[in-house]
This record gives structure tokens, sequence and C-alpha cells, in this order.
């Protein structure tokens, strides 16, 4: 495996700060805070857009035909649905995941003056009531409700906490790293991606890398919930890759070994230009890849061609186990995906038309196309 050497002390110091900074989606403020002042350490100067989303380009030869590369800093979390007469809480999932991930986490609850620790429990938790019930109830958020660690028994209780509808709540994220490079997590989507792309930077830096053209480290704060990438993408910006999880599961192609180049989701194919150099790159620097398709997955590519941006997308992932659950990915993977990004994003420009938003169709792209008999 070739490219720039990737200090994987400063990505793995990189994850486990993100991870410890609680960052659902509607409560990104410090994570931006943290990733501004890492990204101007490392001598960018990043620019924030009035809700947070960062982007800082890195100059290279010509500013036309930019590529991005992009990771999202917001996590799955939840939010205060009602309080209800027993002082407890209903909660609402902020993102898609599943109530069965939430029983038994730990949390914070983001209250307007406070912040209040508590747990997520079904609504039967007592074995010893409800004997076999606590296994037959049915999976669902509104089946689950958060125990306070403070004294209330109450609405009015609850609320002289300063916790109402709408507060914030964050999932401890219980990040354990093994010697044998394995990650187990929650929220590895995307904090291990963000990681990804500061390691990145910092190598490129490090190497004093040259880029035939400006590259833009884009970091989004609402990708969770579908808007992502959608106001963060400059008009120069030809191409962008996305760095975020893949899915290791039955049926698919993933692994938490090395890169998996995503082919297709939900919303459609990946543009086949950037996604075939990408393979090839791989192939030519002997990174090991595998190609996946994802049914139920959209990522910040997705938001931003959906905004109206006309931009060539992708998407590279690190494999997780038990996504957007208890989640796990190995070191391999992050290494790998950081080892591409240096590659590609100093690979040369091979479409050199991508420098303009419309042009002809002199030096537009060829796909192979199958020869048919005429009749």
């Amino acid at each position: 495996m070739t490219g720039m050497k990737i200090d994987m002390d400063y990505l793995i110091g990189q994850l486990k700060t993100l991870l410890s900074i609680d960052s659902p989606t509607g409560y990104t403020d410090s994570i931006v805070r943290y990733c501004t002042e890492e990204l101007e350490r490392l001598g960018l100067k990043p620019e924030l857009t009035r809700r947070g989303a960062i982007r800082a380009v890195r100059q290279g030869s010509r500013r036309s035909g930019a590529r991005s590369v992009v990771a999202h800093l917001d996590t799955l979390g939840a939010q205060v649905k009602l309080v209800k007469a027993n002082g407890r809480l209903e909660l609402v999932p902020i993102g898609s995941w599943s109530s069965r991930f939430a029983e038994g986490a730990r949390a914070n609850i983001y209250a307007e003056d406070a912040i209040v620790r508590g747990s997520i429990l079904p609504l039967k938790a007592s074995g010893h009531t409800y004997n076999n019930e606590v296994d037959t109830q049915p999976v669902d958020w509104t089946n689950l409700e958060m125990r306070i660690d403070a004294l209330t028994t109450s609405v009015e209780e609850t609320r002289a906490l300063g916790i109402d509808v709408g507060d914030i709540v964050a999932i401890d994220p219980q990040p354990e790293f093994l010697d044998n490079g394995f990650i187990v997590s929650r929220h590895l989507d995307d904090k291990a991606g963000a990681a990804i792309t500061l390691a990145t930077v910092e190598a490129l830096e490090r190497a004093e890398a040259r880029t035939p053209v400006d590259i833009h480290f884009l970091f989004t704060i609402a990708e969770e919930v579908g808007v992502g990438a959608t106001s963060i993408v400059a008009p120069e910006v030809a191409s962008m890759v996305t760095v975020d999880n893949g899915t290791t599961a039955p049926g698919q192609n993933s692994s938490e070994f090395g890169v998996t180049i995503a082919m297709a989701d939900q919303t459609g194919p990946f543009d086949y230009h950037l996604t075939k150099k990408l393979v090839e790159l791989c192939r030519e620097h002997e990174i090991d890849f595998q190609k996946d398709v994802f049914r139920f997955y959209r990522s910040d590519s997705a938001s931003a061609v959906e905004a109206g941006h006309d931009v060539r997308t992708s998407l590279v992932a690190f494999g997780i186990d038990a996504s957007h659950g208890y989640e796990r990915i190995h070191e391999h993977a992050l290494e790998s995906i950081a080892r591409l990004l240096t590659i590609y994003v100093t690979s040369p420009l091979e479409i050199q038309r991508d420098v303009e938003e419309i042009s002809d169709v002199e030096g537009f792209t060829e796909q192979p196309m199958a020869e048919r008999d005429e009749e």
C-alpha cells in the first residue's frame, strides 16, 4: 500500500477527541469550534456558514475545477417529546436509528440552563415486576422513557430542573480502542470520517504537497437528517468525495478492512468517471478495496446533488458493523482511506472541461458502448 505516510497516532487521537464532544444534529457548535481551531492549527483558514458548516480550502495550482472532500460532524441523538406525569421523558429520535439501540444508553440532557444525566429505559424495565413482558414489549420509541438522575417524580419537578420539551439528548459513545486495531463505539458514523479527513490534511501539510486544483475540505452538521452538504459547496467545485461509513452486513460487500467504494446508494449510481478513478488509484497504489451498493443509505453526496450542485460525486467508506447501533470499525480501513485521499487530491486532473461549469461537447467524457449490428 503506497501513498503519503498517515500519522495514525494523530488520526486515532483526533477520533478520541471528536467522540468526546457531544454533537447530535442541532447541537454541533462545540465540535464545529474544535474542528475550526484544529484546521487553523494545521495551517488552513476555515470559513463557517451561519449554522456552522465548515469549508477549509487548501490552495492548489488552479481555483476552478476544485475537488472537495466532505465528512459530517453531527451524530444521531434524541429530543424531548414530552415531560411525563411521572417526571420522566418521552423521546423522539434525531436521525434514523432503532429504539432497540437506545435501550440502556446513558446520555446528557442539554436543558436550557443545565446539563443533566440520565438513562434511556424501556417502559417495562424491571424483570422482577414485569417478568416475561420485559422481552415481549414492542421495539418502538413510544415504549421508551428517559429516567433523569435527579429527584423528580412529576412534571413540575422536572421542569424545575430546567428540562422541557425540545431539549437535546446526546447519547454517550462508550468508545473502546482495542490493541488489535478494532474500535467499538457509538457515533463512529461519521466521526471516524472527520478524523480521516483531518489526518489527510495533516499528511498533506507535513509533506508540503502540491495539488493541481484547490481542495475544499468540508465538514457538514446536518447529514443525519438529510441536509448535510446542501449549502456548503462552492461553485468552483467540480467533484466531491464523501467519507462516511459502509455497512458490513449479510448481503453487503463492505469490509472493516481496506476502502469500500460505493457504486450506488438509494439516490442512484455515483459518478461513473470519478468512481472509476478511485478504483484505478486503489489498484495502482496497492490499496485494498471492495465495491458495494447501498439500498437504504444516503450521504452528503446525495444532499449536494439534490440541492442543485452540478458536481461529480462519490463515496469512500470505512466498513462499520452494526451501523447506527453500537458500531465497530478497524484502523486498517481508516488508514487505507486517508492514503487514498492523499493520492486522489494530488493526482492529475483528467477531465479538463470540468474547470468550466458549462461548456460545449468538445472534451466531453466517453463511456464504453457495445457495438450493435444494424438490421
